[in-house]
């Protein structure tokens, strides 16, 4: 039963990430994830010493709040004429050094430190069940990792056609009306959500490897968003089952084997696309020179 609620979570934040990574990934923003699953840290501690608990909502609200202020900064940075990735290096090291500082200060008793914020453990997740009146509801990861996708699937479908305009062009959207700053905060806070519903099953630092390679892997084999996106879940689901099985095999990190498998299958892609792949192109530059 482990093995189901394992590849389950899994697969949740595999599809959380990919929807919100080819967005990420065509607006070239694939970096600002990185920052964002760094920069929540500082609100994630504060709200832990305010509540006392891991699993407050106020955690979730903090986080939000961190992930707007970094997207917010790094904004007013980058207008400043500061460029864009020292602008994004700037922010995220800065605030998540205060996060780590808050945490050897006040929190340092509790299990509130790397292996819970960056790494996480995928393995235990079945472990940390929820129970209402006394029934076994399952992992709490799940329930929290299937309202931010449902939450996440039901924005971009209500706004689909805005979003799709701001990510390809984003001065026609201004033009035609599309306020696009605030469809550009309103992705980062998803971005944000995502990234602290996934701290306690793959951590911080993966969730950027299941932000952007899903996505660019899609990105490679289509030119149509909604097959990108499709495709992109398809490839995240994929990573986890076959990092799963490589994991139980080598007895190593489960996360860490994740994001290898998505490596792997992005590597074939660059490889093997019928559009845009290295050994398509060399085809075709034979035919022609033939």
């Amino acid at each position: 039963m482990s093995d189901f609620w394992i590849i389950l979570t899994g697969s949740l934040v595999a599809s959380c990430c990919a929807i919100l990574g080819v967005f990420l990934v065509l607006r070239k923003m694939a970096m600002i994830g990185d920052a964002i699953s760094h920069s929540v840290m500082p609100g994630i501690v504060i709200a832990f010493l305010l509540s006392g608990s891991r699993d407050s909502v106020l955690m979730m609200f903090a986080a939000l709040a961190f992930g707007l202020l970094t997207t917010f900064l790094i904004q007013m940075f980058q207008q400043s004429g500061i460029q864009s990735d020292a602008s994004i290096g700037v922010v995220f090291t800065a605030l998540f050094a205060v996060g780590v500082v808050l945490v050897s200060l006040f929190a340092r008793q509790v299990h509130l430190d790397q292996d819970a914020i960056l790494y996480g453990e995928i393995a235990y997740v079945h472990w940390n069940i929820w129970e209402l009146g006394g029934v076994n509801m399952g992992p709490r990861a799940v329930w929290l990792l299937g309202f931010t996708l449902v939450v996440i699937v039901a924005v971009i479908s209500l706004f689909y056609k805005q979003f799709k305009l701001c990510a390809f062009d984003p001065a026609l959207a201004a033009a035609i009306g599309i306020p696009v700053a605030i469809f550009h905060y309103l992705l980062m806070g998803l971005v944000s959500m995502a990234t602290v519903s996934s701290f306690e099953s793959v951590g911080a630092i993966l969730v950027v490897g299941l932000l952007i390679i899903p996505a660019s892997t899609a990105y490679l084999l289509t030119e149509r968003l909604g097959m990108m996106i499709g495709l992109s879940i398809g490839v995240g689901i994929a990573s986890m089952v076959l990092g799963y099985l490589a994991a139980k095999m080598l007895d190593a990190s489960i996360a860490g084997c994740i994001v290898c498998a998505a490596g792997v299958l992005f590597a074939l892609a660059l490889l093997f696309s019928p559009s845009q792949g290295i050994v398509a192109k060399k085809l075709r530059l034979r035919k022609l020179a033939a």
